[in-house]
């Protein structure tokens, strides 16, 4: 095992980088979802190692992010890459069950303090909960659930944060148009919170008690989900 990850290395053309003490993401699996997650880091200027144990995704992104081809269900071949000095990980392995299962019990293994794990299901979530996984990520539920609150209604952007709380981009009913937040008493009247404004031609600013919405304006809310639901579907 530890010879095959040494070869692997041969092929690399970005050798590992020592991780800055306190930051730095090990991003584990180049499929879409770990891509999209190391390129992104990599962007906003995060030190990022990536590992990937196909060699076409690692030729593919060889040059672009740094990585390593490797296969992080070994245990020798994390401590080589000394995965237990990055501070947060992500697994984006989730297709594969058993791959998923080993990698993430091998990360809490060397105490890496946060793991952020990939599943494919609730009972693959559970699954890597139990193991020890800090944050667990449902990709695609999370994408058909904010999809679905988009489509059946008046919202224009949906974020669930945790355990039914959520935060929405959308149009100010009428009710409120012309009124300031105070006169409008939407917290009062409908149990959410109108948290920032944009105005045509204007950034979005915080909103306060003397903020008037009219017709044209976005509106940011944030409130429990059936909440704003109902406040969205007013005329």
């Amino acid at each position: 095992m530890a010879d095959r990850f040494g070869d692997s290395l041969k092929g690399t053309q970005n050798a590992p980088r020592t991780p800055k003490k306190d930051s730095g993401v090990l991003v584990i699996g180049l499929g879409r979802f770990g891509s999209s997650i190391a390129a992104t880091l990599d962007r906003l200027g995060q030190d990022v190692l990536a590992v990937e144990r196909n060699p076409e995704l690692v030729a593919q992104w060889a040059g672009r992010i740094a990585l390593v081809e490797a296969d992080a269900a070994n245990p020798e071949a994390l401590e080589q890459l000394g995965a237990r000095e990055f501070p947060v990980a992500v697994v984006g392995v989730g297709s594969y069950l058993e791959a998923s299962v080993l990698i993430t019990g091998n990360l809490v293994d060397i105490g890496v303090p946060q793991i952020w794990a990939k599943a494919i299901s609730n009972e693959h979530a559970r699954i890597l909960q139990r193991i020890g996984a800090h944050h667990v990520v449902l990709p695609e539920a999370d994408a058909g659930a904010r999809v679905a609150h988009l489509v059946s209604g008046k919202l224009l952007d949906y974020i669930e944060v945790e355990d039914g709380f959520t935060i929405v981009k959308m149009r100010p009913p009428k009710e409120t148009q012309g009124f300031t937040l105070a006169q409008s008493k939407v917290r009062e009247r409908y149990g959410v919170t109108v948290i920032g404004v944009k105005s045509p031609g204007i950034d979005f600013v915080y909103a306060t008690p003397e903020t008037r919405l009219s017709q044209n304006d976005l509106i940011i809310v944030s409130g429990h989900a059936d909440l704003l639901e109902r406040f969205a579907a007013r005329p």
